[in-house]
């Protein structure tokens, strides 16, 4: 069943389990062996994988938890058409791993069709899944029909796979005769207008800086009016400097740095990171690209040429500032309704 009540309710009950965890309050009545579970995951998690830092897992955890409210979910469900029927399908998952939970969204949806879930996750992201699953069975021992953690894909009607432009290629090979829904790498800039507040700039650090820049959501470019001063952004982000004490974010800072004076081309830094003169959308970890526009209607031309490159954009009429990493549920990956495709099997 498409969106069941049954569903929801567990969904918005892992929601509440989400909050408690990441909030340090006791959790729902049945359930403290797995918020322990889950903290164990998460210390799991930061030391496999050196992005993973305790912030960065707990804010992942804390988001998820404030998404998914009894209220939004009722809400996605009204957007997507209600309750109905749907053909049960296999629907295997292949799971990015360069933000904590990324792939959850994806198991979500599936879920809450109805379909079944063939789940292949990340080595980098293996840990804190599998334990969210199991709050899903504390609500209904029978949702234990409804998924399965795989090291290999096969035997599914369906595919759902995330990962970069390269992987992509092979993921088109593979699965590329079943119905698909394939993503590739993407990334967000910010464009701004000049009248922004420091307040505004503030936020924006968030933005540029929450998960070390990797999230396909992050900004890692800023389009700018020509006249416009980046010593604005360096004034506003200095809350973010503790960002290159992280060993593989330093080192990538280091490097870029090290290549830069190497090939004496331009750039600006304060010590935690890089901004240059570019017209490159994307950009690596401790790099920020600037380019520049004359008119609003150039603007306009830019963004529309990197078309599917982008996840997001950031600004005035558009995602406001500190909210890339924010989206509502149903604010879909590359801009495709994983609800839709689901529902349509």
């Amino acid at each position: 069943m498409f969106f069941s009540d049954h569903r929801i309710d567990a969904v918005s009950n892992l929601g509440a389990f989400l909050r408690s965890v990441a909030s340090g309050a006791p959790a729902p009545e049945g359930l403290e062996d797995l918020a322990e579970a889950l903290r164990a995951a998460a210390t799991k998690s930061l030391r496999h994988n050196g992005w993973f830092t305790e912030a960065n897992v707990y804010h992942a955890l804390a988001s998820w938890g404030e998404a998914l409210t009894k209220e939004n979910l009722l809400a996605w469900r009204d957007r997507e058409g209600g309750t109905r029927e749907v053909n049960r399908h296999r629907v295997g998952i292949v799971m990015a791993g360069n933000i904590p939970l990324v792939g959850l969204h994806d198991f979500l949806s599936t879920f809450l069709s109805g379909h079944f879930a063939v789940v292949k996750m990340s080595s980098d992201d293996e840990a804190l899944m599998p334990v969210l699953a199991t709050v899903l069975l504390r609500q209904d021992p029978l949702f234990e029909g409804d998924w399965v953690f795989v090291d290999q894909l096969n035997d599914m009607g369906a595919v759902i796979a995330t990962g970069s432009d390269n992987t992509a290629r092979y993921f088109e090979y593979y699965f590329g005769k079943y119905p698909n829904i394939i993503r590739k790498n993407r990334t967000s800039l910010a464009l701004l207008d000049g009248s922004e507040s420091d307040e505004e700039l503030v936020a924006l650090g968030s933005d540029i800086f929450q998960y070390f820049g990797l999230g396909c959501r992050n900004v890692g470019h800023l389009l700018a009016p020509a006249d416009f001063d980046i010593q604005r952004i360096f004034a506003n982000i200095v809350d973010w400097s503790d960002v290159v004490n992280n060993n593989k974010y330093g080192n990538n800072y280091d490097y870029y740095r090290a290549l830069f004076l190497l090939n004496q081309e331009d750039f600006l830094e304060n010590g935690f990171i890089i901004v240059r003169e570019n017209e490159e959308l994307h950009t690596p970890v401790g790099i920020l690209h600037v380019s520049r526009y004359q008119t609003k209607e150039e603007a306009a031309d830019k963004i529309a040429q990197w078309g599917e490159k982008l996840q997001c954009v950031v600004g005035h009429g558009h995602i406001p500032f500190g909210k890339a990493q924010q989206p509502e549920l149903w604010d879909y990956a590359d801009g495709v309704n994983t609800m839709a495709f689901l529902a349509n099997l």
